[in-house]
């Protein structure tokens, strides 16, 4: 095993034959965060549960900083977790919530007192000790229950999807302070969400999960931009996917004939030949809107103003594309109905086998 954390052949199945995680294997490096992205079912949630010892793996082995720690009760596993509903004390103050673990410990007098102070402080309630969790924000419970993990000085902190609980404004507030805090410890991270906004923004690689296995282990470019399946492609962000021919090699790459126009593009693994039939993804942001002529003939079906950028659907023929845009102050906007021209630039757009009952789509 090569991480600080690593994950070997995890598997791990409820009753009734359900599999929840199928061969994972994932090695975390010290300090790192990844993220376990994916939709519900997928088994990011239980792979977060089996290092944590709250599920037990019906195969495969945990090893954390050199030591297994499969088939170790929790507590003994040098691993907090930080919950989705907070799970704070309701009855004890936010300093006795805190505190809590070290009481555990034994921990007391000046040592407990002057830790549990550093912990408040560190996660910005300084000065709030005495409170009850009622009395706070959501956000605020966020942080305690952050310092309350912290506080007890583990090598790895997992977290179990925390910020869903949030309104959208102090989501982003919080990942940020998340992600700052983590940088600053330099604690080894596990963060488990559905949230790809925040899996992008927060982690140093993301684990796109698909029915219990690891569709791709990557940097946040690297899962966007080179999507190693068309799961991936579809969930990480947006995406349009057309039916495109493939007219000849550039090298490692393909020529590719989409949307009327032949280019050069990439390819998932496997092989093509010459004239196979494919699907060929093409991010928003890729495509542009044009004076009509320019490009192929699209017309706008729909147009939503979002401040610094606008979304726009625009058909072309029976294909319906998603398009993003960078707009200027007081520039208007094409309206429904309107004739625009149609290009596709910048990245080369990635190549995946077609599917029997696949034309074109956007997601």
């Amino acid at each position: 095993m090569t991480g600080f954390l690593s994950l070997r052949g995890l598997r791990k199945r409820f009753p009734g034959g359900t599999v929840a995680v199928e061969d994972v294997d994932l090695d975390v490096a010290e300090g790192e965060l990844v993220a376990l992205l994916g939709p519900s079912g997928c088994g990011k949630t239980t792979t977060l549960r089996c290092i944590a010892g709250f599920e037990d793996a019906d195969a495969g082995t945990i090893e954390l900083a050199g030591r297994r720690i499969d088939g170790l009760p929790p507590e003994r596993r040098d691993a907090t977790m930080v919950f989705q509903g907070y799970a704070l004390f309701p009855h004890l103050s936010v300093f006795e919530n805190v505190a809590y673990g070290l009481r555990v410990r034994h921990v007391g007098g000046a040592t407990l007192r002057g830790r549990v102070e550093a912990a408040l402080g560190l996660v910005g309630l300084a000065g709030l000790s005495g409170r009850r969790p009622q009395q706070l924000s959501g956000g605020q419970q966020q942080r305690v229950a952050l310092a309350r993990a912290l506080i007890l000085e583990p090598k790895l902190l997992l977290f179990d999807e925390p910020l869903s609980n949030l309104d959208a404004k102090l989501r982003e507030q919080m990942r940020l302070e998340i992600r700052t805090l983590q940088r600053r410890v330099g604690i080894t991270s596990v963060y488990v969400t559905h949230d790809q906004a925040e899996a992008m923004t927060m982690a140093d690689q993301v684990a796109v999960m698909d029915r219990g296995r690891i569709a791709q282990l990557g940097t946040p470019r690297e899962v966007y931009d080179e999507p190693a399946s068309r799961f991936v492609a579809d969930f990480v962000g947006h995406a349009n996917f057309l039916r495109g021919t493939i007219r000849d090699h550039a090298g490692a790459d393909l020529v590719v004939e989409a949307l009327g126009a032949v280019r050069q593009a990439t390819a998932a693994p496997g092989s093509y030949a010459d004239g196979t039939a494919v699907e060929v993804m093409v991010r928003p942001e890729d495509v542009r809107l044009d004076a009509p002529g320019v490009g192929v003939a699209g017309t706008i079906v729909s147009a939503s103003y979002l401040g610094g950028q606008a979304i726009y659907q625009v058909a072309f023929g029976e294909v319906v594309l998603l398009a993003v845009g960078a707009t200027e102050r007081g520039a208007r906007l094409p309206q429904p109905g309107e004739v625009v021209g149609l290009r596709i630039v910048e990245r080369a757009p990635r190549v995946f086998p077609l599917r029997e009952s696949d034309g074109a789509s956007a997601s």
